[in-house]
Parts: structure tokens; sequence; C-alpha cells
């Protein structure tokens, strides 16, 4: 029997939980009779999609690099970091195959390289600067398989020809129906951002795009903001005032997290993830596209890999209230411009971010991590190579 853990440093439901949740999925239905653990940080909302693919969730400390932490990181965290590969070390070596979710996994990924072969890493971020010279240097250091969820997040990573890599879009299960578009400029826009509160996300940005339409226009749009501040109360509190102070308190709500938003995609007519710094990927975006709502996107990172401007949505430069605006004032008074972006939306969904095809991508990585686990001097597939979904 095949023994695969599976690790991931969150515990919430935002994107990257999700796709881990779908991608543990994955490997049940590709190793049904296989031991699955699953190593996490903490209990938390994630666990309940857990339960039924898993054999067993175990819940330990994981050595996480976060920018909000990397004081304690360097001074107590270090301290730790020898117990947290030795931990990771036992776990691999106890293992047919490791899966780690995002490269943060720090003593997952720095013990996978004494114990080569076995682990695969899934690359769901674009960091900046130190950020990612330190990450990219410990996938290098890791040896390890990996999978990149976006060519945006791989040409970032830019790793060397040797790494056996491959482009494996997230895939996601998208509404056996997509919506009935309705919109016509007789009632006010429904606008959804959906997403963790943060200086990333760029909701500030969003809120300010609104202010500066002429009220007519503004009175036409109706915006919810879903999502929470990770461990940071002042920061929600902060664009509360910022919504308040522009007069858009009757327009604009604020709700926390969701752990289902199918009601949400019901609900809109547009989502935005007006994004300030590259997005790997942007869930969100899929799943809009999913339920036939077209996307309001930045143009940057894996975003301009899901919409298509000007037939499934729009692409605007990140940053820019003034653009975003003006972008938002055209959606409002010309619906019969974007008539036919929902059904191309959906069409797009099912032709390239399908769960199916996400599916066989990462199924067909974990069949070679386990051969050359098995034979080491077979090749079935040249270093360096790259298999990737189509674009569409």
């Amino acid at each position: 029997m095949k023994r695969i853990t599976c690790v991931h440093q969150g515990y919430e439901l935002y994107g990257s939980d999700r796709s881990f949740c779908e991608t543990v999925r994955t490997i049940r239905e590709a190793y049904p009779q296989a031991w699955i653990d699953v190593v996490l940080p903490r209990v938390g909302p994630i666990v309940a999609m857990l339960d039924a693919v898993a054999s067993r969730i175990v819940i330990e400390p994981v050595w996480v690099l976060r920018r909000r932490n990397l004081a304690q990181l360097a001074t107590v965290g270090l301290a730790r970091l020898p117990m947290a590969i030795a931990r990771a070390l036992w776990r691999i070596r106890d293992s047919d195959l490791v899966y780690v979710n995002t490269t943060v996994v720090a003593d997952y990924l720095l013990a996978a390289r004494l114990m080569p072969g076995r682990t695969v890493v899934h690359v769901h971020e674009i960091p900046q600067g130190a950020a990612l010279r330190v990450l990219r240097g410990l996938i290098r250091w890791s040896r390890a398989n990996i999978i990149f969820n976006s060519r945006a997040t791989q040409a970032a990573f830019a790793m060397p020809g040797e790494a056996t890599a491959r482009v494996v879009y997230n895939g996601i299960a998208g509404p056996a129906q997509p919506n009935v578009a309705s919109y016509d400029g007789s009632r006010p826009l429904r606008v959804l951002m959906l997403g963790r509160i943060s200086r990333i996300k760029g909701q500030e940005v969003l809120v300010e795009a609104i202010r500066q339409l002429p009220p007519a226009l503004r009175a036409r749009i109706e915006l919810k903001i879903v999502g929470s501040a990770f461990e940071d109360d002042a920061r929600e509190i902060a664009l509360a005032r910022q919504i308040a102070e522009a007069g858009l308190a009757s327009q604009i709500t604020c709700a926390p997290f969701v752990a289902d938003p199918d009601a949400l995609y019901r609900w809109a007519d547009v989502v935005t993830v007006p994004s300030q710094l590259p997005e790997s990927l942007g869930r969100v975006a899929i799943e809009a596209l999913a339920y036939g709502i077209p996307p309001l996107v930045s143009g940057i990172g894996g975003l301009t890999e899901i919409v298509e401007d000007g037939a499934t949505g729009w692409v605007v430069p990140p940053g820019s209230a003034e653009d975003l605006s003006r972008a938002l004032a055209g959606i409002v008074t010309r619906p019969q411009d974007w008539a036919r972006f929902p059904a191309a939306a959906r069409a797009r969904y099912e032709r390239v971010f399908d769960e199916a095809l996400a599916a066989e991508g990462i199924s067909g990585m974990l069949r070679l991590t386990f051969q050359r686990a098995q034979a080491p001097t077979r090749e079935t597939l040249a270093p360096g190579h790259e298999s990737s979904q189509s674009l569409g």
C-alpha cells in the first residue's frame, strides 16, 4: 500500500486552501487504496473538507516562512528549525511520496534534499524581491519535482533546465449550471470582491475607484466585499473607515469570510480581482468564469492567463483607481457591449480550468515521481521537459 503525505501551511478555506483540498481529492481518486496523511498546522474550517479523503489528519507544527513573522522566525523560530527539519525528514522517510503545497513550507523543502526523489512541491505564489530569491533557493535545494500553477509563476521562479517541472492550471469543480445573465442597466450593477483583506488584494483601490465615479454612476453600483484579514483587525477597521469617509456605506457592504460562496456568485453580475501585486493565478477569477460571470481583473501575474480582455472579462492596469473607475463606468452604462461575455466566460472555464484537466496534470506528475523513486535510472520524462495545459 502506498503511503502519501500531503502538507499544507494553512487551515482556513481561502483559494490556496481550497486548491489543496482539491489536490488531495485528486490524489485519493488516483490512488484509492493509499494511506494518505494530511499535515496541517492547526484545526480550522479546512478539516471538514479533508475528512472524507484523508486517512488521517495530523495537527503538528510546520515551519512556514511568512513576511509578518520574519522577526520571530529569525530568533525563537530559528531555534526550532532543526527539530522541524527532523520531523519533516521522518515523515518523508516514512512516505512513498510527499506533496508540499506552496513554497513557504520550509522544513519539508529543506528535508527533501536528504531523501531525494520523493517530494513534489506545488508552487502557488509569486513573491517579490528577497522573498523570491529565498524561496527559489529553497526549491533548488530540495530538488523536488515542481508543479507551477501558471506560466507566470514558472517564469517568476526561473528554475534551471534540469528541474523536472510542469505547468498545471488550478482546476475547480464548478456549478453544473452557470448563472443566467440578467443585467441590462435597469438596476444597480452587482459587483463582488471575494478574498482575504490585505494590501495585496486591492480593496482600498476598488473603493477609491467607486468614489471617483460621478454621483449618478456611483448610485448604479452595489458592491459586496467579502473576506477577513489574517490576524489583522486594524486593516478591516481601516477599510470600513475608508468606505464611511467616502460616503459609500449605502452602496458597499463588507462581510466576513464565508466557507461556501455559492450564494455570492449567484448574486453577482461582475466579480473583480484588483490585485496590486502579481497573483500566481487567481482562483476567484476562475470561479467567476465557472459561474458565467465576467471578471474585472488587474493585468498582472497569472490573472492575464485567465481573463481574455474584451471577450470573457476586462483587464486593467494594477494599482490605478482611475483605470478601474473608467472600466466600471463602461460596464454600468454599456451592458450591450458585454452581453456575450457570460457565455464566453463559462466556455473558457470548461475548456481550460475544469477540475478534470487539473487532475490529469497533477496525476501525471505523481506517477512520474513514483516511477522515478522505484526505478531511478529509468527516465520517463526528460529533465526540464514541460507538460502543460492548453492555454485555450
